[in-house]
């Protein structure tokens, strides 16, 4: 039997978080663990009575995607991009990079290396388990990308003592993320996605992009051919021989602002060569604006990779109407077959704690609207 429908509903991973959460997470509030659980529930709800296929934890219990990683690992510190301000290269060109893209400097954070990391506790398997034990349906379990934390971690003032170089903690960086999904993956997740935003950044924003908002140190090289080897080698290592879940690879163009027009914009084409040479078996894209370009660069994808479509926009309040989804699903099943497409909004509903770009409403009305296309499609 198989284990979701055709065309399964689904969510990239974050959940806005409700307002008395949010509260408890400043306030460092003595019950926050039974809040996030409180959150946590109220999430995977929303989900299902939106009709979504396979849930996930709405990510509550942690302030982004990538940061929450603080919590569970030593060697590593929560920095906001204020802070960091005083260990970049370059202070000033870095501030305006913020003013220009949008960024609050005081409500985004950087997990930053400053000594050996060591796992202090899971990163997500106790949140899978909690998930798990509260439905029925189909789970994901989302982690940031092996690429995206080498990369936005290293900063050379602080890191380098304990890491000369990124590619010695790329090493533990794959290490841990290794056992965490060997993990997942023995206790039965069924999807484990890695978030890889920064890989369009390397083929849309070109060689004089040297900082994004995710990536305060921006430890890349000048060719971005190179740091695409670099990720794919990352990748790999991560995820070789471990059978199970679903491995994903989620990439998209920035999620940190409701301005279209700061976010990038360009075709996966560039990147699909290097999509090719991944060992995973889905890819979840963004495309639900014209930012995304053309469906025909899922053509060649490799034989069988199945296509996480973002068919709704978690930044705007418009609701897709469902036969407009339906339509633009049906495109793609002209170019890859129906069994491949699963059906998502192009990025999280609240990646960032304190900026979430939608509220819980609109993220149920567009989930509702995606599971109202798929209605359509199978029938």
């Amino acid at each position: 039997m198989a284990r979701w429908p055709l065309y399964p509903v689904t969510v990239v991973g974050s959940w806005p978080r409700p307002a008395w959460l949010l509260d408890a997470m400043k306030k460092k509030r003595t019950d926050l663990r039974q809040l996030q659980d409180d959150a946590t529930l109220l999430a995977i709800k929303l989900q299902e009575d939106a009709g979504v296929d396979i849930v996930s934890d709405g990510e509550q219990r942690r302030d982004n995607f990538y940061s929450f990683i603080c919590e569970r690992l030593d060697g590593i510190r929560l920095m906001t991009m204020a802070d960091l301000l005083e260990y970049v290269e370059d202070k000033a060109a870095f501030e305006n990079l913020l003013s220009a893209l949008d960024v609050p400097a005081f409500a985004i954070k950087n997990p930053t290396v400053v000594g050996k990391l060591s796992r202090r506790a899971p990163l997500v398997l106790d949140d899978y388990h909690f998930l798990r034990a509260h439905t029925k349906k189909p789970v994901k379990v989302t982690l940031p990308g092996p690429y995206l934390l080498s990369r936005s971690s290293w900063v050379k003032n602080l890191s380098e003592a304990a890491y000369p170089t990124r590619e010695l903690l790329a090493d533990d960086v794959v290490g841990i993320l290794r056992d965490e999904i060997r993990e997942l993956a023995a206790a039965g997740a069924d999807v484990v996605q890695l978030d890889e935003p920064v890989l369009s950044e390397l083929v849309f924003a070109g060689k004089s992009a040297t900082r994004t908002f995710m990536c305060a140190a921006l430890a890349a090289s000048a060719s971005p051919e190179k740091e695409l080897d670099f990720a794919v080698d990352l990748v790999n290592r991560v995820v070789d021989g471990i059978d199970g879940p679903v491995l994903a690879l989620h990439v998209c163009r920035g999620n940190w602002s409701q301005k279209e027009d700061v976010l990038l914009q360009g075709s996966y084409d560039a990147l699909i060569p290097h999509f090719r040479r991944m060992r995973v078996q889905q890819f979840v894209l963004e495309y639900a604006t014209p930012r995304a370009g053309s469906l025909e660069a899922l053509r060649d994808l490799p034989a069988g990779a199945l296509v996480g479509f973002g068919a709704v926009n978690p930044r705007t309040t418009e609701i897709e109407p469902p036969a407009e989804i339906a339509a633009r699903v049906r495109r793609l099943a002209g170019i890859i077959s129906p069994e491949r497409i699963h059906l998502n909004p192009d990025c999280g509903f609240g990646t960032f704690a304190d900026r979430p770009v939608a509220t819980a409403d609109v993220a149920s009305a567009k989930l509702q609207a995606l599971a109202a296309a798929a209605t359509v499609l199978r029938a």
